[in-house]
Order: structure tokens, then C-alpha cells, then sequence
């Protein structure tokens, strides 16, 4: 009875221990009504797993080369590069069981590398696949924007203060000062922007620097703001999904396809 006593005691310390932490957060607003309403709103754009289809399989080895960004949007561009988006496609097709040969892992070779496969060299390619690491290499795989635009922007709100004139004018008396300062002070305003965004994935024969296979896929980001006030009492709220979350869904949705088709 004590050893079964001793073994559940540590087997319930072990599960403690392997439990994944939980942080506190040390926002003064944390746990208000504003607070609650921005962590719903955090929590929709949060990473999420994708459950690959063909997980289970051993896919071949690969090599993911940043591909390029071609979108002429400057918020786009400054913010992500080729090799952005490599890192985000390094993590998902590792997560759907292909081996990936890392790029810090090239070093020098990178370069020479990604020349030769964008070139389309088989030569030099072949030359680069004969040392070390590189010879189990069947696949090369990029990433490209072709497109990060916005092309939807909508507005709406409502201005109380010409209404309150009206009622001044009309009401008379106190109770139309009165309505006339209640009506003047609601000020409500909704706006939201519409983005798309699309990812080709490319697949090329790592030895004869071949196009193997190739898909796009597009999604939307939405950013909205709204806000309300009404006799000084104001509210507000803003957020949508960031660039950030949104490439690297679309990196998400690319390798479901090339896992689900061509393992």
C-alpha cells in the first residue's frame, strides 16, 4: 500500500513538473471588463496547430530557400522578407514530418545554393547536392507573395451634435437644454479595412532543379476600430489579425496541400 501510495504521489509530481507554465499577466487592467473584451479578441488570432493529414508518413528530405516578396505595398514589405516566411514554412513542414535540412546549418553554401535553384542550374545545383548533408536532398520548396494589398476600407458613425441643435431649438425649457446637451454628446464611429494576401508555394526536383509542383492560396485580414461615447462616458475597441499571424496561416494552409498531395 505505501509503494502505491509512493508511486501515485511521484507520478502526480512528475505531471506537475512536465506541465507547460502559465504566466500571470501584470496589466493594472487585468481582469476588467476592458481586459476581457481584448483577450477574446487576442485569442482569435492566436497560433494555432494544424493537424496534417499525412503527419503519420516520413516525408523526403528538403530544403526550404527563401522565396520572394512581390508586393509593391511598402507596410508589407517592411515588415517581412523572404527569409521571414522560410522560418514560418522551416516550422510547419517539420511539424508535418518532413525532414528539413535548416539553412543556418548551410552556412557559406546558402547563397551559392539559392543562386542555382533560382537560376534554374541543374550543374551547379548538382555540384552543391554532392557535399555532406545535401546528398539525401529530394526537394527544394519556396514560399512567394505575389500579392498584399488593401482593397476594401468601409466607415460609419454618428455625430449627436446637429440633432441636439435641432432639439434646443424645438424642446425649449429646461427639459430641451437638457436634451439638447444629452443628444450633442453621443458620438459613435465604426471603421474597417479589408486586406488580401496570397502565398504561392513552389516545389522543385532538388537534383534536375525542376518544377515538381506548384499552388496559391489567398486570405483575408480584417482590421476594425470602433468607439462610443455618450455624456463623457467613452468606449472603444481595435485589433484584427496581424501581418505576421496571417503569413503564417497561409504558410499553414501551403503545407496542409503539399503534405495532403504530394508525400
Amino acid at each position: 500500500m505505501k509503494r502505491l501510495l509512493t508511486l501515485i504521489t511521484c507520478t502526480g509530481l512528475a505531471t506537475a513538473v512536465l506541465a507547460q507554465p502559465t504566466f500571470e499577466s501584470p496589466s493594472p487592467t487585468a481582469g476588467s471588463g476592458t481586459s476581457e473584451t481584448a483577450n477574446q479578441m487576442a485569442d482569435k488570432a492566436m497560433y494555432k496547430e494544424v493537424q496534417y493529414t499525412n503527419a503519420g508518413k516520413k516525408g523526403p528530405a528538403l530544403v526550404v530557400i527563401p522565396g520572394e516578396v512581390k508586393s509593391n505595398n511598402a507596410t508589407f514589405t517592411q515588415k517581412f522578407g523572404p527569409n521571414n516566411i522560410a522560418d514560418y514554412a522551416e516550422l510547419e513542414l517539420g511539424k508535418a514530418n518532413f525532414k528539413i535540412l535548416e539553412r543556418s546549418d548551410m552556412g557559406p553554401l546558402l547563397n551559392e545554393f539559392q543562386l542555382a535553384y533560382t537560376m534554374g542550374d541543374p550543374n551547379a545545383a548538382r555540384k552543391i547536392l554532392q557535399k555532406g548533408k545535401f546528398k539525401t536532398t529530394k526537394w527544394v520548396v519556396k514560399f512567394d507573395v505575389l500579392k498584399a494589398e488593401q482593397v476594401a476600407q468601409a466607415d460609419s458613425g454618428f455625430d449627436g451634435r446637429a440633432v441636439g441643435a435641432l432639439i434646443g431649438i424645438f424642446g425649449g425649457g429646461r427639459g430641451g437644454a437638457a436634451g439638447n446637451v444629452a443628444a450633442s454628446s453621443v458620438q459613435t464611429g465604426e471603421s474597417t479595412g479589408v486586406w488580401i494576401i496570397g502565398m504561392r508555394y513552389k516545389i522543385i526536383d532538388a537534383n534536375t532543379t525542376e518544377q515538381v509542383a506548384t499552388g496559391y492560396t489567398e486570405e483575408k485580414m480584417e482590421l476594425g476600430a470602433k468607439s462610443t461615447s455618450v455624456l463623457g462616458v467613452s468606449s472603444g475597441a481595435s485589433g484584427g489579425l496581424t501581418l505576421d499571424s496571417l503569413v503564417q496561416r497561409l504558410v499553414q494552409k501551403n503545407v496542409w496541400e503539399i503534405d495532403n498531395k504530394y508525400k
